[in-house]
């Protein structure tokens, strides 16, 4: 691995660290400080000339901090004659915002790429994002990981004994049907309708669910209310158990307190690394993706094809 180097931001530093663990190498070494009137100063001790550059950044937690920090990473290793510079971006922040779905809003995604590309990357990895569109929003290569190879091997450890993958809303059936198929399971589909920015209605079941071990499947959740109100229609439709599978879970006190109100509801909210995860009493299982992050940058940097990591073993 010739002139590969890996650095990490603030964001997500243990994942970066097990990322570079998993490629039997260390984290170079990054000086990032900021000034009393919080503008945000950025060094690396190591020499990066010459060298391909993986930064490990997640859009998370404090999202406007953690997005101009990478931007300053990306505009400091150019300036230092960086060869090459990938942003790795485990979590992609403002991917909700992908569309003018109403007069007078923004394409907050699209800009976010567009930032990206102006500080200087070269290339972006980025893993289950949002919509997958938002990989057309970039002028650059991207390479799109799934967390889903992690993610069922996890569930089928568990071997349950009548699974049943279910969509919480009619926008996630594509990959609730991938995650069905990976099973071997049935599909369902709840329908919702959103009361709010934190409520939900989930008024119908597609599909028959009685006496099933139901998989919740969804891509990301900052309130829980989607899941929660899709479990609670669930286990009044016969469900036997409900449990979730969230590639990304940037969860707020709202959701923690939503899942400490309906304890038992839902008996494990499996996700990954991707964003930090605070200590919390509740019943959550993080499953890491440094091993498949880490055979990515690999991957790329000797020039070779990612798509075998979306098998299953």
């Amino acid at each position: 691995m010739e002139n590969l180097q890996v650095f990490s931001g603030t964001a997500n530093r243990p994942l970066a660290e097990k990322i570079a663990a998993c490629m039997g190498t260390t984290l170079g070494a990054i000086d990032i400080r900021h000034f009393p009137d919080g503008e945000t100063f950025c060094k690396y001790s190591d020499n990066v000339r010459g060298a391909d550059l993986f930064l490990v950044q997640p859009i998370c937690t404090r999202p406007n901090e953690m997005l101009m920090e990478l931007l300053i990473m990306i505009d400091t290793a150019r300036r230092g004659s960086a060869d090459r510079i990938t942003a790795v971006l485990p979590y992609y922040g403002y991917a909700r915002q992908d569309r003018k779905d109403q007069p007078r809003v923004p394409i907050t995604a699209k800009l976010v790429a567009n930032l990206l590309v102006a500080a200087g990357a070269n290339r972006v990895l980025t893993m289950d994002l949002h919509a997958q569109q938002i990989q057309g929003f970039f002028d650059i290569p991207v390479d799109h990981l799934h967390a889903a190879p992690v993610m069922v091997k996890y569930l089928r450890d568990m071997k349950l004994d009548k699974p049943l993958v279910v969509s919480p809303d009619t926008g996630g059936v594509k990959t609730a049907y991938a995650y069905s198929q990976m099973l071997g399971t049935g599909l369902a589909i709840v329908a919702k309708q959103r009361l709010g920015a934190t409520e939900v209605d989930a008024f119908s079941v597609v599909g028959d669910v009685e006496g099933c071990d139901v998989i919740l499947v969804d891509d990301m959740t900052t309130t829980c209310g989607t899941l929660c109100a899709a479990a609670k229609l669930l286990k009044s439709h016969g469900a036997r158990s409900v449990r979730a599978v969230v590639s990304h879970i940037p969860l707020t006190q709202v959701g923690i307190d939503r899942l400490r109100a309906n304890k038992g509801l839902i008996e494990e909210l499996i996700t990954t690394d991707s964003i930090p995860l605070a200590e919390t009493d509740l019943p959550i299982k993080v499953l890491s993706v440094a091993p498949l992050l880490a055979e990515a940058i690999q991957r790329i940097h000797n020039n070779q094809s990612v798509s075998s990591l979306f098998r299953l073993s």
